[in-house]
């Protein structure tokens, strides 16, 4: 008999996953976003990729709806 995996836990796991490969993500955004407030410079473009950080654990894997998705997901902007 195969193995049958609930997609509400492998949403979960997803998700979890995602959030460990973000942190230093988000961590690096967070270096150059002072930088750039030190510096007097434009923090749109950081601010704009750490909002998309944030989000991904959100819409982005709620909206899969097989388990080939919710595996191939990663934080890469592309």
């Amino acid at each position: 008999m195969p193995i049958t995996i609930p997609l509400a836990a492998a949403k979960t796991v997803t998700k979890e996953r995602l959030r460990v490969e973000r942190k230093p993500l988000l961590e690096a955004q967070d270096i150059l976003f002072m930088k750039a407030q030190e510096a007097g410079s434009d923090t749109s473009a950081i601010v704009t990729e750490k909002n998309r950080l944030r989000n991904i654990t959100g819409d982005y894997v709620d909206d899969m709806d097989n388990l080939t998705d919710l595996k191939a997901a990663t934080t890469d902007a592309s």
